[in-house]
């Protein structure tokens, strides 16, 4: 029988912790993509970003999209030594940041109040108590983060428990222990967690421990076993240094591990795509040996492995993968990957006969495509696109004659230098040919002019058709200015969002596929 915990819930902060990792930048539309993915997927609370740390953020919470399930988060630190609550302008950002929420950051460790606030412990003490009470007063919840408890508490337990002592009675909901440099052991936790239960009561705890020991997750699945209350971190581990422990993982853990009922559970089979989706915005390479839902995970290689794998999967894997949304994969099986794709077809009504060559060659056009880079993980309107036009023969709405890019640079009669891009196209549209020609300030966005310019007259619906995010990444790098590269593109018309992908050795080539894909799939879907 599951045990039901209601009052666990699972805190999401990618967008801010998540952006901290070494190399990645979040862009606006990357942060309202995410947003929606961990909406989708029930994630109680989702961390979006420090209101007047950075532009992007501020821009995130002046168009924050509607939420179904999840509470937006917005973070930020206590009032500064010197100021009151209600002049600083930090603190004001935050709670005049349009949510509902807050977390609110302090320091627990006494070694950082001296060398970092230099302040005596008391004005720290003062510092937290004002902010969360002002706070608590204009937000519905606000949550204290105490930055690097475990720390404090092996350094001076009195004074850090003092600490969050003080944020609970000052009206915060949850006292969240942050196990900030990641140095924390999990038989470390029992006492400790056991003396922050004599002053705050167990369901109003919550965790968030980073993955420098590598033992994030094996740190919060024994919180939640010792009772706390919420679980704090990002999805695939993003953060900086060893990252935050991967929610992935203490999510399929506690659904399927450790019996607890929580409410993301109805949406565990949209684990895997959601931890792609999230590495396909962000322009990473998904890891394959990611537990639960790496490519690898319930991957099988080896001849009596594989035999012993296909009569008795169970003994060989800890879990049904598609319990996460994974597959198994035999490796040397050339049926591997064929139940995924057989489910999307499903999913998007294309009949087919499952016992028909056609099955088979798409299945081996699907995986043909993937090895040379067409990730649809993150573009279901291009994989979408290449099912239809397998079974149902989609008919096209315009055939590509040629086009020809060029860009120029040249010194204006100031002495600056200016950059000039060119796109002509010819297009059969209807049996009849269309010649265009256009300018834009890249060869992409020339390009894309001129394919408008060729289609409005025969298909005036594209004028809805708008480009959001457009991305590239070098899927071969050894092989320098000569690599494959990926082109990503989103796009909405106003009513719903896609992505579609393109992949070439030639970055404008690759870029057209995606725009073909793109502008295909908003006249399929309007027409």
């Amino acid at each position: 029988m599951k045990k039901v915990r209601k009052n666990l819930t699972i805190y999401d902060s990618t967008l801010r912790d998540g952006a901290q990792t070494r190399g990645l930048a979040f862009g606006l539309n990357d942060k309202i993509r995410i947003a929606e993915i961990l909406d989708n997927l029930k994630v109680d609370y989702i961390e979006a970003g420090w209101p007047g740390a950075n532009p992007t953020d501020d821009e995130f919470f002046k168009k924050i999209p509607k939420m179904s399930n999840s509470k937006i988060v917005a973070f930020g630190m206590t009032r500064k030594y010197g100021k009151n609550c209600h002049n600083d302008p930090g603190l004001n950002a935050v709670l005049n940041s349009g949510v509902s929420t807050a977390c609110i950051v302090g320091k627990a460790w006494d070694f950082h109040v001296k060398k970092a606030l230099g302040v005596s412990n008391k004005i720290n003490l003062d510092m937290i108590g004002d902010s969360i009470y002002y706070s608590s007063k204009r937000m519905d919840e606000i949550i204290f983060d105490a930055e690097h408890f475990f720390d404090g508490y092996k350094s001076n337990p009195k004074y850090t428990l003092k600490v969050i002592q003080i944020a609970y009675q000052a009206g915060a909901k949850y006292i969240v222990l942050c196990d900030t440099n990641g140095g924390t052991l999990p038989f470390e936790l029992k006492n400790i967690i056991s003396d922050v239960q004599n002053f705050v009561p167990s369901e109003n705890i919550g965790v968030h421990f980073h993955n420098d020991s590598d033992l994030a997750t094996a740190n919060s699945l024994e919180a939640i076993r010792l009772g706390v209350g919420q679980v704090q971190g990002t999805f695939n581990g993003l953060g900086e240094r060893c990252g935050n422990v991967n929610l992935v993982n203490v999510i399929a853990n506690i659904c399927l591990k450790m019996g607890i009922k929580i409410e993301i559970r109805k949406n565990l089979k949209q684990l895997t795509n959601s931890s792609k989706m999230i590495d396909e915005i962000l322009n990473r390479t998904p890891s394959r040996n990611l537990p639960f839902v790496g490519s690898a995970a319930f991957a099988h290689k080896g001849g009596l492995h594989i035999s012993a794998v296909e009569k008795d999967p169970k003994s060989y894997e800890h879990i049904d993968p598609k319990l996460v949304g994974n597959e198994r994969t035999l490796v040397v099986s050339n049926q591997s990957g064929k139940s995924n794709i057989i489910s999307q077809l499903k999913s998007l009504k294309i009949k087919f006969n499952k016992d028909s060559k056609d099955l088979t060659n798409f299945v081996k056009l699907a995986k043909h495509q993937e090895y040379l880079g067409f990730a649809y993980d993150g573009a279901e309107a291009s994989f979408e696109l290449l099912a239809l036009r397998k079974f149902k023969k989609l008919k096209e709405f315009y055939v590509l004659n040629s086009f020809k890019v060029s860009d120029e640079k040249r010194i204006s009669s100031n002495g600056v230098y200016l950059t000039l891009s060119e796109a002509r196209i010819k297009l059969t549209v209807k049996n009849k040919k269309f010649y265009s020609a256009a300018e834009g300030n890249g060869p992409i966005h020339a390009l894309d002019n001129a394919l408008r310019q060729a289609l409005t007259k025969s298909y005036p619906k594209i004028k809805k058709l708008n480009l959001l995010d457009y991305k590239v990444r070098i899927l071969t790098p050894r092989e320098g200015t000569d690599a494959q590269v990926r082109v990503r593109i989103e796009s909405t018309n106003g009513i719903f969002k896609w992505s579609t992908i393109g992949v070439s050795k030639n970055v404008i080539d690759a870029s057209f596929l995606a725009l073909n894909d793109s502008f295909t799939y908003h006249l399929l879907k309007t027409s």
